[in-house]
């Protein structure tokens, strides 16, 4: 599928739809810090989505890892699975900030690691096309129009010299696209 660039970034595409069906080399998951799925049946959050449809060998090789880790996934650091089921051969997991009353500088920066890490961890895995939902603007709570910011300029400043040759920023709803429109135009500028 070849998606149109954004601004002046030939790198950067925004997508909205399900990141389950795009055939890129990675997906991003925000996960919860048990890294093992979320556990409320039928629940609507993108962690539920992507171990739903990439199915239960997911989960499983998720539990060996963090047995193998022996504690739970800190915030801000990326890991990484096959996609088993998915279009995507890899699905990279992070952990974003739980925002709970005004976004503090330190949610802003785990929110920034969150996004150097998965592309730090896909540079170093030799992914050249990976896709990221909003990491926590769902039930974390993350303003999506700061958020937005924030994984713009992050993915910008992660792609130069990188091998990364295609990011996808999927947005799920209409309003949390037009924020990453609105990001893209001020961040990468127009044509």
């Amino acid at each position: 599928m070849e998606l149109p660039a954004v601004n002046s970034d030939s790198h950067i595409s925004l997508w909205q739809g399900n990141i389950t069906c795009l055939k890129a080399d990675a997906i991003v998951n925000a996960a919860n810090s048990q890294m093992l799925g979320c556990f409320i049946p039928c629940h609507a959050c993108i962690d539920n989505a992507i171990h739903s449809a990439a199915g239960l060998q997911l989960r499983e090789e998720y539990l060996e890892l963090m047995r193998a880790q022996g504690h739970e996934e800190p915030v801000g650091r990326a890991k990484i699975t096959k996609g088993y089921n998915l279009s995507a051969k890899f699905v990279l997991h992070t952990v974003g900030p739980a925002v709970s009353g005004t976004v503090t500088k330190e949610d802003e920066k785990n929110l920034e690691s969150c996004y150097r890490s998965c592309m730090e961890l896909a540079e170093a895995n030799g992914i050249r096309s990976i896709a990221f939902c909003c990491i926590s603007t769902g039930v974390f709570c993350f303003p999506n129009e700061r958020a937005a910011e924030i994984a713009v300029r992050t993915v910008r400043k992660c792609l130069e010299g990188s091998g990364i040759q295609k990011v996808v920023l999927m947005c799920f709803r209409i309003m949390t696209k037009g924020f990453m429109m609105l990001s893209c135009v001020k961040l990468c500028g127009r044509r």
